[in-house]
């Protein structure tokens, strides 16, 4: 028989909650970056000024020139010094999860894509690999023609 002090019911400790070490986990670092801190400072999401913690967050640096592309010729040639390399703008974006998920900076994967830790394919070496892919898909149609030819003679 459970008995109460007051507002307090002492049959409620009797339950026995899983211990954290069986618990279930979606990733193997709970989704932050912390290693041996136990807490981080958190940012502001770049997008919609959520607080997020900062090894929680997604970050991603935007490299671009500072000169607009139609006027670097221009400054090229009014320039003193020859082979002057323009230097780059080089800025910080921080996203929470859910803005970096809708603007498609990460994805989400299946449980066995999480497991895989290697950085993402570069966006032109795919492209390269594409355009080989479509070069001997072309040589072999001309090929098969080749072959259509010799055969019909």
């Amino acid at each position: 028989t459970a008995w109460a002090v007051g507002s307090f019911c002492f049959s409620c400790l009797c339950i026995d909650y899983p211990s954290i070490d069986n618990m279930t986990r979606k990733r193997r670092n709970h989704g932050r970056v912390t290693g041996a801190r136990g807490h981080t400072k958190p940012v502001r999401c770049d997008n919609c000024a959520r607080c997020t913690p900062k090894d929680k967050a997604i970050t991603r640096f935007h490299i671009r020139n500072i000169v607009e592309t139609a006027a670097i010729k221009d400054i090229e040639d009014s320039s003193a010094i020859e082979n002057y390399q323009l230097p780059k703008l080089y800025h910080k974006l921080q996203y929470c999860v859910s803005c970096a998920i809708h603007s498609h900076i990460v994805r989400v994967r299946s449980k066995e894509g999480r497991r895989d830790r290697r950085p993402p394919e570069r966006i032109r070496r795919r492209q390269e690999r594409e355009r080989e892919r479509q070069q001997r898909e072309s040589e072999e149609i001309e090929s098969r023609a080749r072959r259509a030819a010799n055969n019909a003679h």
